[in-house]
């Protein structure tokens, strides 16, 4: 069933049951869409079991980060903190063919890897929930208005537990803000990036929900519950964003042979390669 207006109920869990052009319909005109139960428990407790063992090691290694000011972290398939069997189940898993089945609804044409994101609550009870888009830390607000017409990266959403989810502006993908958006989202006229929104959309996740939504849109994150979300990101090739990869998130040639479906690695070893 399609909820309102971009939510798909897919117990089955079979990417052979989805409906490609109603999810690409729905991320054109909205800018995001939900599957329900898209992973089954095992599926989820494996990831899971990789994900926190990179996240306790993370947060030993940035404990005073973590308690301070962090919210996130990322290049979680990198060398670092994981195994190469580990980082090879998590290359399987963003690679896999029901992900692949939703990448493909969205970039029709030839997707590549980016990079991928843990986000948790923050110990600090002073940080708060904030909206934004995500181009707003690499460009100002006259290049902004630009860049949201341009190709976008697409975040894919994977709690690792139930969470209260995002708060998510429908269509600000290809709009820009209004005024209220914008005097929020920049703190601008007394307003704070933590303020509700009207225009704001509560989409609630439990684990097994894929939610795919454009990293340019207005949105943020909810803190509460037992917040984890394994977020990949993906672009289309054409796009100028292959600087932003970092190598070591990146299989090496042994790891690839291990990769059931690799392309989506391979297209991003193939543009870097080019640069």
């Amino acid at each position: 069933m399609v909820d309102n207006p971009s939510q798909v109920n897919n117990s089955a869990a079979n990417s052979s049951q989805l409906n490609s052009s109603q999810l690409n319909s729905d991320y054109q005109e909205q800018g995001y869409f939900v599957i329900r139960a898209y992973f089954n428990a095992a599926e989820i407790a494996a990831l899971r079991e990789v994900v926190l063992k990179f996240h306790q090691l993370w947060q030993q290694d940035n404990a005073e980060f973590y308690k301070e000011i962090a919210f996130n972290s990322s290049l979680i398939t990198g060398s670092q903190y994981l195994g190469t069997d580990d980082r090879v189940k998590l290359f399987n898993f963003i690679s896999s063919k029901k992900m692949m089945a939703v990448v493909d609804s969205v970039i029709t044409d030839k997707a590549a890897f980016m990079n991928t994101q843990l986000f948790f609550n923050p110990i600090n009870p002073e940080l708060k929930d904030f909206w934004h888009r995500d181009c707003q830390y690499d460009h100002d607000v006259d290049v902004q208005k630009i860049v949201i017409h341009e190709t976008q990266v697409l975040h894919l959403r994977v709690p690792l537990f139930d969470e209260l989810g995002m708060e998510l502006v429908p269509g600000t993908h290809k709009r820009w803000d209004s005024e209220e958006e914008f005097n929020v989202r920049q703190e601008e006229q007394g307003r704070l990036s933590n303020e509700s929104l009207s225009t704001g959309k509560q989409i609630k996740l439990a684990a097994g929900d894929l939610l795919v939504f454009s990293a340019d849109m207005i949105h943020r994150g909810l803190y509460g519950m037992d917040r984890l979300a394994l977020d990949i990101l993906v672009f289309d090739t054409t796009g100028d964003f292959a600087d932003y990869v970092d190598d070591d998130c990146l299989p090496d040639s042994s790891m690839l042979d291990k990769i059931e479906y690799p392309r989506l690695f391979i297209n991003t070893l193939e543009l870097k390669s080019q640069a």
